[in-house]
């Protein structure tokens, strides 16, 4: 008796919607990570152009840089800025929750340090 190979209709249909999931989810999820890139980039460029300012200082300029980088997910008042050693060490961090359908949700917890 042979035994048969491949994919039944089943499977097919059950690895397609699992394929369509993926790909839904992927797609909410990516412009989460891209904007959390865009506030590390920030937090870094602010922590070296602002290596002597005050925290104040360093507010304001994450303030002008996150109006040009369109960042809306945490203000110059969500940083948390402080020194070790010689270093500015300016860090943020924010939870974003993802409606993926239904009552389903991702819950993403974000840190961004400059160190």
């Amino acid at each position: 008796m042979k035994s048969q190979r491949g994919i039944t209709l089943m499977g097919l249909v059950i690895t397609g919607i699992v394929v369509i999931f993926v790909a839904i989810g992927g797609l909410k999820i990516a412009p989460a990570y891209i904007e959390y890139y865009k506030v590390k980039k920030a937090v870094v460029a602010i922590a070296q152009a602002n290596a002597g300012g005050t925290v104040a200082d360093v507010r304001r300029a994450f303030e002008l840089r996150a109006a040009i980088d369109d960042i809306d997910v945490i203000t110059g008042k969500d940083l948390e800025v402080s020194k070790e050693g010689n270093e500015l060490v300016v860090s943020a961090s924010y939870i974003k929750q993802i409606p993926l359908f239904g009552n389903i949700s991702i819950v993403i917890n974000f840190a961004a340090s400059s160190s």
